[in-house]
């Protein structure tokens, strides 16, 4: 399993998302935002971080990176794409998937580990949970609250694309308490916790985050 991490200016959590691909016995790659080369991966993580210093909206500028035109259309045919945090909001702004992520509704970064739902376990990254269980991963965000219209919502809502959703209290102002996302195909998840932080009780809260990549590597397996 081949696994690309892209690296923009401003990123910060490559090389966790590199482990991360490490612990479930993959190759990392690590993939440049200025290239129109994906390196023959199997699947691609945008990692963390803030691309560009998230100048104009968080994700804006790197959704328009040579690298993200080659991962749309590779996204487009079916290879699985996760974004995570700054990683989801390119992909909202890239419209890989719906919606928007904006500032936490009490405009304070939030930064703290987080209980979440697993909602769906059909995506090419959550095979490996069982449906409902809850997963305890970190939290790190400023503009993490995600926002859709109202038919946007019952899409979602309706064909089971939350794939998770927060446990407790809503840290962020999110509809409908939703921390992740998928597209209709289930081949992208975006969402605004870290299960890269989470891969390894010695130095996350839990392991949780690791069934995340793991699931990735049963999907190539039985590609």
């Amino acid at each position: 399993m081949r696994v690309g991490v892209i690296t923009f200016p401003g990123t910060l959590d490559d090389v966790d998302a590199q482990r991360a691909v490490k612990y479930a016995d993959g190759e990392a790659v690590p993939l440049w935002h200025g290239d129109h080369d994906l390196k023959g991966v199997d699947a691609v993580i945008v990692p963390g971080g803030f691309s560009y210093g998230d100048y104009l909206r968080c994700g804006a500028i790197a959704r328009f990176a040579p690298v993200m035109q080659e991962v749309i259309e590779a996204a487009n045919n079916g290879m699985p794409v996760l974004g995570i945090c700054n990683g989801f909001q390119i992909l909202a702004e890239a419209h890989l998937l719906p919606g928007a992520l904006t500032r936490n509704h009490k405009l304070h970064f939030v930064c703290r580990d987080q209980w979440l739902k697993v909602e769906n376990t059909s995506t090419a990254w959550t095979t490996r949970y069982d449906e409902n269980a809850e997963i305890l991963v970190p939290l790190k965000s400023g503009e993490g609250g995600y926002q859709a219209d109202e038919d946007t919502l019952k899409e979602l809502e309706d064909n089971g694309r939350v794939v998770f959703r927060y446990v407790g209290d809503n840290p962020n102002g999110s509809r409908n308490n939703i921390a992740g996302i998928t597209n209709a195909r289930g081949n992208v998840v975006g969402l605004m916790p870290h299960p890269e932080h989470a891969i390894d009780a010695l130095t996350g809260p839990t392991d949780d985050g690791l069934g995340m990549f793991l699931s990735l590597l049963d999907t190539v397996v039985k590609a």
